[in-house]
């Protein structure tokens, strides 16, 4: 189009183009082009360039033009030389117009075609608007060709008429100029940096957001920032502007929102800020859990199980006001739901421009209308929810790196109060006041408690301690400031336990109420504990009984903590136990249940009760009215001890309940005994995938200050379970992840050392499995735990004499365990006492013994106890030459191993079945490694919900074969129900042993 508009002109008949566009689409460069292409030609070119500084000086936009003209002074009346308009003597404005007129028709007679271009005419004085408007309406007969351009652009400042609003269409060509396409702008990046990825490539597009202009700043930033020596590989973005040097991407963007005025400059960077949310990245992204933080801490993340034990905030009058959930904004991650208040998109799109409005403090009605723009220029773009959101992280950092620091913090505030106005979110809320300067308004400290307890719940304990910490900063009452510590302090010693302490220590010593400061007490005392300092927390519970002095329910409740905290450190644990049931000490009667609940699990690891008494204890103070704060000390240890009596199921159940009652809690000595249960359930259902599954099972605690916690239930069971899977390398390698010289001489490494043993002894080093099992019973022996059902030390002793020759010891220790077994009377520690008193014993005896074993082992619940049975009563049943009988509970122990993916046993009963003559077992005959593949394929189509009918004409079988086939597969899965198919049939988990079903 220009090139036939100067081809024209040079013919003698002009007009005006006028070239249109946003800010940066390159309107400028096209005049430049077109300027060069005209002198090409012949033309004489005449530019003027027009700013916002002489928009108030009449005619300076034809001054400019007079001025390239080489013959302006012949023009100019003697006596005026080169003053300008307003000089002293200067000609009166309009003889400019006029001297331009005569120059254009002296260009005309002279048939000196002209190409006049005017730059930015947007900013032209009115003077020189008024005088080109009027020009191109006698171009046509004159050899002039017009060439403006015109920013074009939608602002939150309505712009003035454009330079043709009053002309008629056919004396103006009009060209408006369209943002960069994707195409055009990733060839613009490849041509820069040839070879570039192509996720790079795509991230400088996002960037450049359509503009030439700032593509092309960006470019030349991150040429300039790989140094020279010929073109470098594309970089990463980095994540924020002030990495990119020289810096020419921000001046570019700068330079953007100063064409715009300031009010959408105002708008750009409300809309950045909003988007950060408050926390570094746009509402509706969601950061991923902090597992480490919430697992130290006692929350979610270490139990595999999200809300397991994340806490809720205390009803009203607890210091901490109550959570109602929600999503935050969170440091980037995936897409989500963003807690804004509505849920229709148009609507959401309509909130979002009137916080943007009230932040920026101008027409919401401008701003939707800005987004609709800036959307389709490219600077903006749609997200999943559907709100505008900018193109780039990078862009809008560049974006609100124009607001200082003062300015982001009111407008942070202004933002949480109008979201807060309108419903959103309370983590939404919180984003933005966690930057915001004091509110000092009680919904400000609400909205942030209520945020932190949502991000625990989340697994994110790093944004809830951000809110915590934001939280002191607004002024409150002294229970309320304890609250918001205690939940503090408890986060912050997963990574900083000093830090942590300090924080509850404050919390006990402010004034408050009653039960506030047990709360404190409890956490404080936690957090000292595991960091090792368990005499120091017995002292402090001691010591602050006496501020408690009309409260004795609640000084139960400490006590009951003192007896938690002394599992930690045993040598106090007989003594503290000694003093509450001494002559000096406290009757049952004057206990709380959680007490006595304790006492209960107390006395049955000494062997003074059975499992029928300790259940009905149990079950006793479950049925009497708790206290909220002694309420998980009671389900916890009765959750234990159902576990202990083989009361799996009710077990369970308990360990939900304790869970819920631990909501308000974060750091609680009864979180990790919780947990520690629930990995002890699966392991005695011989559930290892379970148990390999929990997060705590493979990552040994190191780099810990002092002796630490040492290692937990889960690398316990996880030891075990590796050992029976036969993956014993791996066992070993979690064995030496712990220095056991060390760790704390708790429960939990007394059954580590017995874990140990039974790698050592699968290992076949007898000897040292021994030493490990000896030291495991010393250890429980000195603190009068002489009955362990998790840790059977005196089974493992057993076997590994038997296995060096020294049957006489290994008798001994069989019959102390099966009179420890007949006290406690469950099949579990019955069955496996009968078990290895049958193999010490040996002959007719022994065979019986075991015999014994199994029937007693099948009334019990499933687990690997019943297959050592069968295996032992199989091989005393092959030494006694009875060799056909043996096969019968050697094939069963294979049965049950496949069925369990105990690969251990079922090599050793293999083993044995192939010593007695019998052929070796080839495939699996359990599991779903043992269906062939018609079973497989029936069975597949029966558990996506077909009927047998169904199957059999999609085969072309008959019904009766579909029948026969799936009633095969239901007893190799070992199931009774066609709704137990797909979970029967999933796969094996990686690395289980085939056949696990």
């Amino acid at each position: 189009m220009l090139a036939a508009s100067a081809e024209r002109a040079c013919g003698g008949s002009g007009r005006l183009v006028l070239l249109r566009g946003a800010t940066g689409t390159g309107r400028t460069a096209l005049l430049e082009a077109a300027a060069e292409h005209a002198a090409t030609l012949g033309m004489r070119v005449l530019r003027a360039r027009c700013t916002p500084e002489d928009a108030g000086t009449d005619w300076a936009a034809l001054r400019q033009l007079l001025c390239e003209e080489m013959d302006f002074a012949d023009d100019v009346p003697a006596g005026e030389g080169d003053a300008g308009p307003g000089a002293p003597g200067a000609p009166h404005p309009r003889a400019y117009a006029t001297r331009l007129w005569r120059l254009l028709l002296r260009r005309q007679a002279d048939s000196a075609p002209l190409f006049v271009a005017v730059d930015d005419v947007h900013a032209a004085d009115p003077a020189s608007r008024r005088w080109l408007t009027e020009a191109a309406r006698h171009l046509d007969r004159l050899p002039v060709l017009l060439v403006v351009t015109e920013r074009r652009q939608y602002d939150i400042e309505r712009s003035g008429a454009g330079l043709a609003h009053a002309l008629p269409p056919d004396l103006v060509r009009t060209h408006t100029l369209a943002p960069l396409s994707p195409d055009a702008a990733a060839e613009l990046v490849r041509a820069a940096f040839p070879g570039a990825e192509p996720g790079r490539v795509a991230d400088c597009v996002r960037a450049g957001a359509g503009s030439p202009l700032l593509l092309r700043a960006l470019l030349d930033d991150l040429a300039s920032g790989s140094g020279g020596g010929g073109p470098a590989p594309l970089a990463a973005l980095p994540d924020t502007c002030a990495a990119l040097y020289p810096g020419g991407y921000p001046d570019a963007v700068s330079w953007w929102l100063a064409g715009a005025g300031g009010a959408t400059s105002a708008v750009a960077r409300a809309l950045a800020l909003l988007e950060t949310g408050g926390a570094g990245a746009a509402p509706g992204t969601r950061a991923a859990p902090d597992a480490r933080g919430i697992a130290e801490a006692g929350g979610t993340g270490e139990d595999g199980e999200a809300g397991a034990c994340a806490p809720r905030a205390p009803a009203a009058g607890g210091g901490v006001p109550a959570a109602d959930g929600g999503m935050p904004a969170a440091d980037g991650g995936v897409p989500v739901a963003d807690g804004w208040p509505v849920a229709c998109a148009a609507e959401r799109r309509e909130v979002q421009a009137q916080v943007v409005a009230r932040m920026a403090q101008v027409d919401a009605a401008r701003v939707a209308g800005w987004l609709t723009a800036m959307t389709r220029l490219g600077l903006l773009c749609q997200d999943a929810d559907g709100l505008p959101r900018y193109a780039h992280p990078l862009l809008r950092d560049a974006v609100l790196s124009g607001w200082t620091s003062g300015r982001r913090r009111a407008a942070h505030r202004t933002a949480a109060e109008e979201l807060m106005r309108r419903g959103a979110d309370v983590s939404v809320v919180a984003g933005h006041l966690a930057h915001a300067s004091v509110v000092a308004e009680p919904w400000a400290v609400d909205v942030l408690v209520q945020a932190a307890a949502a991000e625990v719940r989340a697994g994110r304990a790093r944004a809830a301690v951000t809110f915590l910490r934001r939280a002191l900063d607004e002024p409150m009452a002294p229970g309320s400031r304890a609250g918001v510590l205690v939940q503090l302090g408890s986060l912050e010693c997963a990574e900083h336990p000093a830090g942590g302490i300090a924080r509850l220590t404050e919390a006990v010593r402010l004034p408050g109420g009653s039960r506030d400061l047990v709360r404190a007490m409890v956490a404080l005392a936690t957090a000292l504990a595991r960091s090792g300092e368990t005499p120091a927390a017995l002292r402090m519970l001691r010591t602050e009984e006496a501020r408690l002095a009309d409260h004795p329910d609640l000084i139960r409740t400490l006590r009951a903590v003192a007896v938690l905290m002394s599992d930690h450190e045993l040598g106090a644990l007989r003594e503290e136990y000694r003093r509450r049931r001494g002559p000096d000490g406290d009757s049952p009667d004057l206990l709380g249940a959680a007490h006595q609940a304790l006492i209960v699990r107390y006395e049955a690891t000494a062997g003074l009760i059975s499992s029928e008494d300790a259940t009905a204890r149990i079950r006793g103070l479950l049925e009497e009215p708790a206290d909220p704060l002694a309420e998980p000390f009671l389900l916890g240890t009765a959750a234990v001890v159902a576990q202990w009596a083989d009361e799996l199921d009710e077990a369970e159940r308990l360990v939900r309940r304790a869970l819920d009652a631990l909501g308000s809690f974060l750091l609680h000595p009864m979180h990790h005994v919780l947990l520690d249960v629930r990995v002890d359930l699966a392991a005695a259902r011989a559930d290892f995938a379970t148990v390999l599954a929990d997060p705590r099972a493979r990552t040994p605690v190191t780099g810990q200050p002092g002796p630490g916690p040492g290692p937990a239930s889960a690398h316990t069971q996880a030891v075990i379970a590796l050992v029976e899977t036969d993956r014993l390398e791996e066992a070993a390698r979690l064995v030496d992840g712990f220095d056991l010289r060390t760790a704390p001489d708790s429960w939990r490494t007394h059954r580590f050392l017995y874990a140990r043993g039974v790698l050592r002894a699968a290992a076949g080093d007898p000897a040292a499995a021994l030493d490990d099992f000896l030291e495991c019973g010393r250890r429980q022996a000195a603190h009068e735990a002489v009955r362990s059902v998790i840790a059977p030390w005196r089974v493992g002793a057993a076997e590994c004499r038997l296995a060096l020759g020294r049957p006489r010891e290994a008798l001994a220790l069989a019959e102390e365990e099966l009179r420890l077994a007949e006290v406690w009377r469950t099949p579990r520690t019955l069955g496996r006492a009968l078990r290895v008193l049958g193999e010490a014993t040996g002959g007719r005896r022994g065979l019986d013994l075991t015999g014994r074993a199994v029937e007693v082992l099948r009334e019990g619940p499933v687990g690997t106890e019943l297959i050592s049975a069968l295996v032992s009563h199989g091989r005393r049943l092959a030494a006694s030459g009875e060799r056909s009988r043996a096969r019968g509970p050697l094939r069963e122990a294979v049965e049950r191993a496949e069925r369990l993916g105990a690969v251990r046993l079922r090599t050793v009963a293999e083993g044995l079945l192939h010593e007695g003559g019998a052929r070796r077992a080839g495939a699996p005959r359990t599991g779903p490694a043992a269906l062939t593949d018609s079973e497989r394929r029936i069975a597949g189509l029966a558990a996506e919900g077909r009927t047998n009918a169904e199957i059999a004409a999609l085969l072309h079988l008959a019904r009766r074969t579909v029948e026969t086939h799936l009633t095969a597969a239901y007893r190799k899965l070992g199931i009774r129900r066609r709704t137990q198919l797909p979970t029967a049939l999933r796969p094996a988990p990686p690395g289980a042993p085939a056949g696990t079903g």
